[in-house]
């Protein structure tokens, strides 16, 4: 279980690991729309586009963008995603209806491996006759 935080509407809401986003937020009445979009949002199907949020923390807690959110969210912040096309799997904080100006955020980039540059033990032994 984790918890999904909607930051304007101060509301916590405890979700299943791999709960979407937007199933979420308008199960606990939580508004992703303007006006317009009340009237025109697909249905989750990610082809309007109205179910844009920004992700303020816990952003490596998300499936990664899929196809269709690099397509209609090509020229907003990195930290914006649709609702209907996120899968969340730990903690995270959101804000619905975000303005790209004042709600953008970086958005970290995942860790490498290490490079290992040490060397391997090599164990010698010595023949005795």
């Amino acid at each position: 279980m984790t918890v999904i935080k909607f930051v304007k509407e101060n509301k916590e809401v405890v979700a299943a690991n791999g709960a979407n986003l937007r199933f979420k937020a308008l199960e606990n009445q939580v508004d992703l729309y303007t006006f317009s979009g009340k009237m025109m949002n697909c249905g989750g199907y990610g082809q309007c586009g109205t179910c844009v949020v920004a992700i303020t923390e816990g952003f490596e807690n998300l499936s990664p963008r899929t196809a269709v959110e690099n397509q209609k969210l090509k020229r907003k912040p990195a930290n914006f995603r649709l609702a209907c096309q996120t899968l969340v799997n730990g903690e995270v904080s959101v804000i619905t209806k975000p303005n790209p100006k004042t709600d953008a955020r970086e958005v970290p980039v995942p860790a490498e491996a290490p490079e290992t540059t040490s060397q391997p033990d090599v164990v010698t032994t010595e023949a005795t006759g």
